[in-house]
This record gives C-alpha cells, structure tokens and sequence, in this order.
C-alpha cells in the first residue's frame, strides 16, 4: 500500500500529515499527487468525500517551498463554488502548511473588502476564492493575476450548476498561459470537458470511481407520506418530520438523537422549515447561499460546537461540510440528483460512527426514489411513520384565501384606486367626452 511518505513531498508536509494522523493516501491523493509535483495539469474525477483537497493542496504547499509572494500578485489560486467549501480549503491549507512560512487570503463574499485588500497587499503565496468575489477585487484593481503558477478549480460541476462557468472562463484568460492547473470534477458534462479541453495541457487524467454505494455504518429508512390535499402536502411533511424527530429520542447511551441536518432542495423551503422547527420549540437554524457570511460562519461554528441541534440546509450549502459527529440526516425533500442522496447521507456514520439516515418521500418523489435505488442497487428500507401520526386538521383543510388572513393581505383584495381618485378619472374622461 502507498504511503505519503512515498510521494515525494516536503518533510515539513510529511511532518504536518503525520500530525494530523494520516499515514496512507485515498485513491484520489495517490493519483493526483505524483503528476502534480511533475509540474502537470491533472484532471481529476471525484466526488466530494474522496480526499481531494489534500490531493491539490499537499502538492501545491511542496511546490511553492521556494520563492516569494510579491504584493498584489498571489503565486497560486483555488476556485471554489460556495463559502463554506473555499473555507474547509482554507483549513486544510492551515493544517497542511503550519510548519512552512507559506502565506495565504480567503477572498469570499460577505467579508468586508477592506480586510480582504490589506492581506492581498501584504502579497499571499495562496489566494482562497470564490469566483465572484475574486473578479469584484481584480476590476477594483486591486489583485492582479499575471504571477500565478498554480490554478486549482474545485468541484467544477458545482460552478456549472451555480452559473459560475463564464467566471471561470475569465479568470482562466486573466492567469498566464504557463500554469499549472489542477481541475476538479465530479462529472464530466459537456460544458467542462470543453473547458478542460481549451485551458489544459496534456492533463493527467485520474479517475476514482462514482460513489454508489452507502455506508454499512449508516442505517437507512424511508417513511411514505400520500398527503391528504396536494396544496398542504409541504405542511403535512412538515408535521411528520416534526413526529420523526420526536420518535427518535434524546440521546443516550442506547442511540437516540443528538443532532442532525435536514436537507430541502430549495433555499426558500429550507427557511420555511428552519423557521417552522423554531416556532414549535426546535432548536434549528437555516443555512444557504442567500444569507449573510458571518451568520452563516455562525450557525455553522454553532451546530459544530454542539451549542445548535439542528442544521437545515440546500445542497450547495452544505457541500464540502466535514462535521465529524453527525448522528441524524434527514431528507426532508427527496433530491432531485441521485448522487446527492448518496453525498447527504454520508454526513452521518462518519469516522466509523453509527449514523442514521430518514427521508420522506411523496407519490410526487417517485422518479428521484426509483433513480436513487437504481444508483445504490437496493431498495431504501421502508418504515412505518411514528405510531399514533396523523395530519393535524390545519393540515388536512383548505389554506385560508389570502382576503380571510387579515394584515397586510386583507388590503391586496381591494382596488388599489381610491373613491376620490376613481371619481377625478371619471370627471377627466367626461369632461373630454363634452
């Protein structure tokens, strides 16, 4: 079996790896690292979970050992689709190179800018960004990007998903042509291969196998729900959720609940959910794409920390967590990609933890059931919903018109034209009819 110490990479690396408890390489590394300290592009093909920031990361550190960081003008440049993903980078970064003299800048937004310009002044041998917010500094004027000889892009379907694709195309024409890069991917759609295609040179081109499979540490169950009106079917899910949670059980010796995330597939359900939990006594917090930086960096230190029970996430929010100590996932929404059912249950029964795994499902859900069992070549384990469920009769009956809901939504039934403006028009148009 290779171990990192047969790769070639700095003893100061070599130090920090030990440290950090690792001897051998996952298959990603053992195939990314060799071609990257040759100086190659490397095309890698990986699902999130598989090791790949220190893939690039490790090399990228023993690569830039000699030579200095000038002011303005980063020596190497990581792409990453969310915040949270360019931060677990960062970390790994911290971990990796804590015994070189190596420099590095998160550039993300919901950070002050100012901030953000004193460390690119200072010069850093490592610029950390997301795509929009690296262009907002260049056309500032304050970044330039003519030194950089390393260009990592990171999970590369994401930006596709996220429409970062242009951004990156821009950015790849701002780097010189002699770089090295290092280019991430789960899948290869047609519009990155094309990518690949025009900004790589020769890559190397390592492959590790899609995730099909689930964790044996996770134990999995899917609850059936046919809702009784279609128009309460997100209020009726909601209640069951409510009643699955409160089956599991505190934690204990025996198991029980001690956390958990709850994923939805769309940001504004994820709110709605988050803000449900709260009201009836949950402590839950949401986290997306739409929310400010620091909020975000505090829900996330808070449910790490143990302080926040219950995490309600998208999938782009919550791609790149490593939150060791998840004993709960809950799918709130089937997802509408099949891997990302794989990619979200593996929050749970991590580092050989027992974890658990409960997703509701709809009749509406049945085409993403049938492609996520298809994927993991077995059928989720159906269980019972928790004894004594049944829809509240707030759920069960019609939503109330928006007329009977008083407030705000009560003036939006009458005419936005008042008697006495109704009356001016009618005078106008008659004393034009004379």
């Amino acid at each position: 079996m290779t171990k990192f110490s047969d790769l070639k990479l700095d003893p100061k690396v070599l130090q920090a790896i030990a440290e950090a408890g690792y001897e051998s390489p996952t298959p990603i590394q053992a195939g990314a690292i060799p071609p990257a300290l040759e100086g190659r592009d490397v095309l890698g093909i990986a699902q999130t979970g598989t090791g790949k920031t220190a893939g690039f990361v490790l090399p990228m550190i023993t690569l830039l050992g000699r030579g200095r960081a000038r002011a303005r003008m980063p020596r190497s440049l990581v792409l990453c689709p969310t915040r949270e993903l360019a931060a677990q980078v960062a970390e790994n970064f911290d971990t990796y190179a804590k015994h070189t003299r190596l420099t590095k800048a998160l550039l993300i937004g919901g950070v002050s800018f100012g901030e953000q310009d004193k460390l690119i002044d200072r010069g850093v041998d490592v610029l950390i960004a997301t795509p929009g917010r690296l262009l907002d500094h260049f056309e500032r004027g304050k970044l330039l990007l003519t030194g950089v000889q390393i260009m990592v892009v990171d999970e590369a379907d994401r930006m596709l998903d996220m429409g970062f694709i242009p951004d990156i195309e821009r950015i790849f024409q701002l780097t010189p042509f002699t770089r090295q890069t290092l280019f991430f991917s789960a899948t290869m759609a047609p519009e990155i291969e094309r990518i690949t295609d025009t900004f790589l040179h020769a890559p190397e081109r390592i492959e590790v196998a899609r995730q099909a499979t689930t964790s044996e540490t996770i134990t999995q169950k899917l609850i059936e729900l046919t809702p009784t009106r279609k128009d309460q079917s997100a209020k009726q899910k909601r209640e069951l959720l409510r009643a699955l949670i409160d089956a599991e059980g505190p934690e204990s010796e025996n198991g029980g609940l001690k956390n958990a995330i709850i994923f939805c597939n769309r940001k504004t359900e994820v709110d709605i959910v988050a803000k449900s939990l709260k009201a009836h006594g949950y402590d839950a917090a949401p986290i997306h794409g739409d929310l400010d930086q620091s909020q975000r960096t505090r829900t996330l230190e808070g449910f790490r920390e143990g302080t926040l029970r219950f995490l309600v996430a998208s999938d782009v929010a919550a791609r790149g967590l490593d939150i060791p100590a998840v004993s709960h996932v809950f799918n709130f929404d089937l997802p509408s990609h099949a891997e990302d059912y794989v990619h979200r249950i593996g929050r749970t029964g991590r580092a050989g933890r027992l974890g658990t795994a409960i997703s509701i499902a709809t009749p509406a859900d049945d085409k993403y059931l049938a492609a996520i069992e298809n994927l993991v070549k077995q059928a989720l384990p159906r269980a019972p919903q928790p004894e004594g469920f049944s829809p509240s009769e707030a759920a069960r009956s019609a939503p109330k018109p928006v007329a009977e809901r008083g407030g705000r939504g009560t003036s939006r039934t009458r005419s936005r034209t008042s008697p006495f403006t109704r009356n001016a028009v009618r005078s106008l148009f008659m004393s034009r009819m004379k």
